[in-house]
């Protein structure tokens, strides 16, 4: 016999059966709306998917707010620093970099100084630089010539401030003051290269590493450096140079005189490569240059036959105008004078004037 109660108290109605099967009911309809080990499991492993594709990109980006934030912290308080220099008539007129980064400590408070010739006991000895995470040996950027300022003609000093960052400086010599005006670009004055964290662990390879709009480039200014000497180029074949043409433009080439007769012999390559040279900055190499650098010759690419290589060169510092090239053994590594024609086959590089 089944019973069955009805309540209708509390503005509800309440069924309750003694029937046998509802107990059993009621428990498998609790049953069937529980989850699984195993979906359980699916779910906890597509959480952690996620998670280890996401949370890296997450840190990184913490990171490199953390960084920016950092880098603006710091140039806001050097340029306050330098205003503060330049209010006190001590921000330009240095002789020398040493000489402003010592004025400027005493803006900036400053654990420590580096001179030029010990710069890496103030910052990383090696970084990576530009969109291809180029490493740059940094013993080697030791003048405003490695951050691309090549006029300033000053040297880089190590900083290590005492909000822990630290930084390479050189000094603008250009750079003017006006202690009644605040429209003084005082971070004109210098190029900085800068990172956030310093000697702090943990670092990062690079990413913490700043630099102000002077820092034009960073490292050496030559193409290639063999043997001590400054390339700006490949080694190269001059483009013969039509009299007419050389007559046009021989005041702007130092050139002295035009080869009148060059044009009978397809025209004047020496001119060629005194033009392609002084267009980029530079200058044919001396003889003593190319003698030292005879047996490099196929490395800075030159044409070489037979072991032999012409090369154009200027035939003495004292008269850079004396036309000759040089005949260069790259196996014994020796040069003599191969002519003083302006016509013919040597080519030649460029080196940093």
């Amino acid at each position: 016999m089944n019973t069955i109660f009805l309540s209708g108290g509390g503005g509800g109605t309440n069924l309750t059966s003694s029937h046998p099967e509802a107990g059993r009911h009621t428990r498998s309809c609790i049953n069937s709306s529980a989850f699984t080990l195993a979906e359980v499991l699916i779910t906890l492993g597509i959480i952690g998917i996620v998670a280890v594709m996401t949370i890296p990109t997450i840190v990184q980006n913490y990171k490199k707010i953390v960084w920016d934030t950092s880098a603006e912290v710091f140039e806001r308080k050097l340029e306050e620093s330098l205003k503060s220099m330049n209010t006190q008539q001590t921000l330009a007129g240095h002789r020398n970099t040493a000489a402003f980064v010592n004025e400027l400590s005493k803006h900036f408070k400053t654990n420590k100084i580096c001179n030029n010739n010990d710069i890496l006991s103030c910052f990383e000895d090696k970084i990576y630089w530009g969109t291809d995470k180029e490493e740059i040996d940094m013993s080697e950027i030791t003048s405003a010539e490695n951050f691309g300022q090549d006029d300033w003609g000053t040297e880089i000093i190590g900083t290590m401030f005492a909000n822990g960052v630290t930084a390479l400086i050189a000094y603008n010599p250009n750079c003017s003051q006006n202690p009644y005006s605040n429209r003084v670009d005082v971070m004109n004055c210098l190029a900085i290269l800068y990172d956030t964290d310093g000697f702090r662990n943990p670092n990062t390879s690079s990413k913490d590493v700043r630099q102000n709009d002077n820092v034009a480039s960073l490292g050496s200014s030559c193409y290639k450096k063999v043997n001590g000497v400054c390339f700006l180029n490949d080694a190269f074949d001059p483009p013969a140079i039509s009299f007419s043409e050389c007559e046009k433009t021989k005041d702007d080439y130092d050139i002295e005189s035009c080869c009148d007769t060059c044009d009978a012999n397809g025209g004047d390559s020496y001119f060629g490569a005194v033009k392609t040279c002084k267009d980029i900055g530079g200058r044919l190499p001396t003889m003593g240059e190319v003698q030292s650098l005879a047996r490099y010759l196929p490395e800075l690419g030159f044409n070489v036959m037979s072991g032999l290589a012409p090369v154009w060169y200027e035939a003495s510092s004292s008269n850079p105008k004396q036309v000759s090239s040089a005949l260069c053994n790259i196996t014994n590594g020796t040069c003599s004078i191969y002519g003083t024609n302006r016509f013919g086959s040597p080519w030649s590089i460029c080196v940093k004037d």
